[in-house]
This record gives C-alpha cells, structure tokens and sequence, in this order.
C-alpha cells in the first residue's frame, strides 16, 4: 500500500507539472525568455557591438534609451542618434539637418538593428500584443509558439509588422523568429535561425541566418515547416561582433 502512496504521489506530480507547462500564457513565456536571455540586465547597461561596416552603441535605464550609429567614409564620420527626444544626425560632431522623411527611414534604421541585436527584449513595451498559437516541431523539437503584432499607436513607423517567436520548450530560449513587414511592391518575409549564442556579462547574444520564401504570399507561420524541408533560400547572415557590455 505503501509503494502504490507514493507511486500516485510521482504520478500526480508529473501531471501537475505537465498542466503547467502545458497552461502557460504568451505573456509568461515571454516572460521566462527575457528572463533567461539576461533581459533584465539591458535596463542598465551600455552595448557596443559593430554590425557591417557601422558600429553600434545603445544606453537603456528605466524607460530613458539612447541608440546610436556610427560610420565612416573618407573624409567624414556620421553619428545617428535615435533617444526619447527624437531622431539626430551628426556629421563630424556638427549637427546636420535632415528632411523628415529621411529622418523617418534613418530612425526606423537605427531602431531595427538595436532590435534585433537583443530579442527578446522589447517585447514587453506598451504597444505590444502577444498571442499564444498552437505548438510547433522544429528539426524534431518542441516549441512554444508566440505570434506578435503592435498598436499603432506607440508601435513606431512599422507597427503593421508580424512576428512569430518559437521558444524552445526546454531551453525557454528564441531559436527561431518569422516576420512579415510591408515593400513597397508587397509584403516581404523573412525567417530566422538563431546560432553562435554567447551570454556577454549575463546578456545572450546570438546571430542568425536570414532567409525567406520562393512564394511571397505563403502564410508566416508556415515558415518554420518550410524551413524544416528545406525550402527557404538563404539571403544572408546577421552577425555581431565585438560585442562588449558595460
């Protein structure tokens, strides 16, 4: 009777965990994400990292950011500057005036590469909404998956994008992303695979493999099979380096 006690004891505790894993919202998966991808340390830190040919430094504390981009050609040195006041771009130091349409595309710019660089945070701002979809297999893992849209108010110049997240379910770790963002000839698609993952001062860094469809209409969230057989084209890869924190 005794051994019969305690295998009912084993037994409801692995359902009980299974329910709970099984119970999770989009809002606490991502959550846990951030959580493990040391997004908790990005409120208070100074990032570098160089990405191409320009270089890149972002400063966050408690609502307060300041991102920024540097290059070079042969004769001058342009620094964009994208904070809470706005969007500014200097020419060696000296301010240098820029049609607000350009300042628009500079911004969105500047934005998407400090973005990018440390998902999953940002995920949590105001203008985010999180939709939990139906699990998904991914070169036979198993994934939470996570659909991400934006408000168009606070949600920037490209709140219209989509983006899915597939969380691994047990690492809690972004391993893959799709997005959808509109050109001017229709809607583009992408696809991520994350690699090269570094934790830098308790902060995950990773870099991707970018790819996208043969057909340009074929549902977002039908990436991720797509990319299981094979069948998306391999654009590029997105690769930091030099990455320091402070």
């Amino acid at each position: 009777m005794k051994y019969l006690v305690v295998v009912i004891l084993f037994f409801s505790f692995l359902n009980c965990k299974q329910d709970v894993r099984e119970d999770m919202s989009a809002q606490s998966l991502v959550d846990r994400t951030i959580e493990v991808s040391g997004g908790h340390l990005i409120d208070s830190t100074i990032i570098d990292f160089d990405f191409r040919d320009k270089h890149y430094m972002s400063f966050r504390n408690k609502g307060v950011f300041h991102l920024e981009r540097r290059f070079k050609d042969s004769v001058k040195e342009t620094k964009d500057i994208l904070n809470n006041k706005g969007f500014m771009r200097l020419i060696d130091n000296i301010p240098f005036a820029v049609r607000d349409s350009m300042a628009v595309k500079y911004s969105a710019s500047v934005n998407s590469v400090h973005y990018f660089s440390v998902l999953p945070y940002g995920l949590n701002d105001k203008a985010v909404n999180k939709e939990l979809l139906d699990d998904t297999t991914i070169k036979n893992k198993a994934y939470h998956t996570v659909k991400v849209t934006f408000n168009e108010d606070g949600g920037g110049e490209d709140y219209e994008d989509v983006f899915i997240y597939w969380i691994n379910k047990d690492t809690f770790k972004v391993d893959y992303l799709a997005y959808s963002y509109n050109e001017s000839d229709g809607l583009g698609l992408r696809f991520r695979e994350a690699y090269n993952e570094r934790y830098v001062k308790g902060i995950r860094f990773v870099d991707y493999n970018n790819y996208k469809p043969e057909n340009p209409s074929m549902p977002l969230i039908k990436l991720a099979e797509l990319f299981d057989q094979g069948a998306l084209k391999l654009l590029s890869k997105i690769e930091l380096e030099n990455v320091t924190v402070n």
